[in-house]
């Protein structure tokens, strides 16, 4: 059973990469390029850090919903994060095995939103009356990767998309892409030398194009320095709203992550260290920036 599960597990991660990559121009154009420049061979070598999802804190639906599905793949459910000012909570799965990536997932604390949002946000959600992951089978890889790129509700409105928007940029967000993957990330301390840190890195990507969040700078780092990360401005996408208006909307981004090995394995050589010898876990000061890559303050600054 256990390596039915894992076969399972590498088909949901695959589908939702497919659909990811076929959104995000900038995952194949940070391939492409990396291809090109001689970095990797094959965009199989591309080590994926992590995940991510949004979902609204409501009692049907939220993390501990989400959660399920990767809990029953082999995924061990770690730290807690508040993030005070965007109202939101967050936790980081870690795999059943090295090779596959860290998931983190956050919630909106609806609730704490005005009323007016909340019953906007309500009337969208309200829809999803139990637990659709409760008659979910989670053994069936084609049922889990439909339910991960079907609406749980209806479209939104241009209007209620919008009223959200002046709230909470991250409402708005979920309230049109639901669970759509928020973005995947690329392990920058594996590459060879040159393009193997958050510096390096940045400056190749940008020679070429991309445009990085800056919010707290275009590199966040952890207070205990083990933990580096940048990401691009989130692709702009025509979305169809409900009433027939079509709107260009923050999309999906790409982050990049350096993790430098933790201070007791600093005698390894290159060759020995493994994922278990790096920094783990993740950093609210960070992701707090991170998650700014959808906002309106770095998506218009990109298309200017």
């Amino acid at each position: 059973m256990k390596n039915n599960r894992i076969e399972t597990l590498e088909f949901v991660l695959n589908g939702l990469m497919r659909r990811y990559s076929e959104r995000v121009p900038d995952v194949n154009k940070v391939a492409d390029a990396m291809i090109a420049e001689g970095i990797i061979s094959d965009r199989n070598e591309i080590e994926n850090d992590h995940i991510a999802f949004r979902t609204m804190g409501v009692p049907q639906l939220g993390v501990q919903s989400f959660e399920k599905i990767f809990l029953h793949f082999g995924y061990e459910k770690r730290d807690y994060f508040n993030f005070e000012g965007k109202k939101l909570n967050a936790y980081w799965f870690s795999p059943p095995e090295p090779r596959f990536p860290r998931i983190f997932v956050s919630e909106l604390r609806v609730n704490d939103l005005s009323e007016n949002s909340q019953q906007i946000i309500k009337s969208y959600t309200d829809e999803v009356t139990t637990d659709p992951v409760d008659s979910l089978d989670l053994n069936d890889g084609f049922a889990v990767d439909e339910f991960l790129h079907k609406p749980l509700w209806r479209t939104p409105t241009w209007a209620n998309y919008e009223a959200l928007l002046k709230e909470s940029e991250y409402a708005a967000w979920v309230i049109y892409n639901r669970y759509y993957l928020n973005h995947y990330t690329i392990s920058v301390h594996n590459l060879k030398d040159g393009y193997n840190t958050i510096q390096e890195f940045n400056d190749f990507v940008e020679n070429f194009g991309v445009k990085l969040n800056d919010a707290g700078g275009k590199t966040k780092i952890s207070p205990d320095g083990g933990l580096l990360q940048s990401s691009t401005v989130a692709e702009m996408i025509d979305a169809a709203f409900a009433d027939g208006e079509i709107h260009t909307i923050a999309g999906s981004y790409v982050e990049f992550a350096e993790r430098k090995v933790l201070p007791q394995f600093a005698g390894l050589s290159l060759d020995k260290i493994e994922r278990v010898h790096r920094r783990d876990g993740f950093e609210t000061g960070n992701a707090d920036k991170i998650f700014e890559s959808t906002f309106t303050s770095q998506t218009m600054k990109a298309e200017i």
